[in-house]
């Protein structure tokens, strides 16, 4: 089967072109980099030629409100009318656990991940949308997202972070199997407060900022809930937990003591 990856050169992207190219299909990488660019246009309609699947794990590179939504509602377009001319069978998109959610309509970026799944809904191309919860491997970015000069203020709503190998793994699964028409969910083994899972990664790593769980501090301009990011029961499970990611992680060789067990760990599953 031939199947094309949108964003193929990324942190998701190029760990399904691999998995995918190991089960024995036709991958195709597409990033502008390569010469295909769905904003563009460029060389979209010569890459689809044969495409029977596409996996769409594009990502705007700014989450200013409007960019971020010309970003989604440009691609897509794009995207759609190259897929019509060619024929394709199956569209994978990859969104956010949360997104439709009240909580989470305040946050510019998630307004623009509804936008893009109106446009699949809307494509009469068969789809699958995969709801992921937030990666491990974004730590890092949201400590620095909420940081001040010596604390971090993060929100006190609960997440339950997924590694992007597991992530992955359940794309590249869903690629390859018939599509749900649906949306489906994936999801890290076990939950904890976002500013807990800072605090842990943070530790692990000998970083010294202490951060303060603030129920008012806004995730991507959003206040959260206790259940904005969680995923519904039904969700994929993913096989990483945090101790195993950061031990296969680039932050490895960072780690200055065994990280404590997660106080909520026993009661949340």
């Amino acid at each position: 089967m031939k199947i094309i990856v949108i964003g193929g050169t990324g942190l998701i992207g190029s760990k399904v072109v691999e998995r995918l190219r190991r089960h024995g299909h036709e991958v195709l990488a597409a990033a502008p980099s390569s010469g295909i660019n769905t904003i563009t246009g460029e060389g979209l309609d010569a890459a689809m030629t044969g495409v029977h699947t596409v996996i769409d794990l594009a990502n705007s590179p700014s989450f200013e409100d409007r960019a971020v939504l010309e970003f989604f509602e440009t691609s897509g377009r794009n995207l759609f009318a190259a897929e019509h001319k060619a024929g394709v069978q199956h569209h994978v998109a990859l969104s956010v656990v949360g997104t439709g959610r009240p909580a989470f309509a305040a946050s510019g970026y998630i307004r623009a991940k509804m936008a893009q799944e109106a446009l699949v809904r809307a494509s009469g191309i068969p789809y699958t949308i995969v709801h992921s919860t937030q990666f491990f491997e974004f730590l890092n970015g949201i400590a620095n997202e909420g940081a001040g000069d010596h604390e971090i203020h993060l929100s006190t709503g609960l997440m339950q972070p997924i590694a992007s190998d597991d992530v992955a793994d359940a794309v590249a699964d869903y690629a390859r199997g018939k599509p749900r028409n649906d949306m489906v969910e994936i999801a890290g083994p076990d939950k904890a407060p976002l500013a807990e899972w800072v605090r842990r990664f943070l530790a692990a790593i000998g970083d010294p900022r202490k951060v303060i769980a603030d129920p008012d501090a806004t995730y991507f301009g959003a206040r959260l809930e206790a259940d904005t990011l969680l995923p519904t029961a039904s969700a994929r499970i993913g096989a990483l937990d945090f101790e195993a990611w950061l031990g296969r992680s680039s932050y490895a060789d960072r780690i200055v003591a065994a990280p404590a067990a997660t106080a909520s760990r026993a009661a949340s599953r």
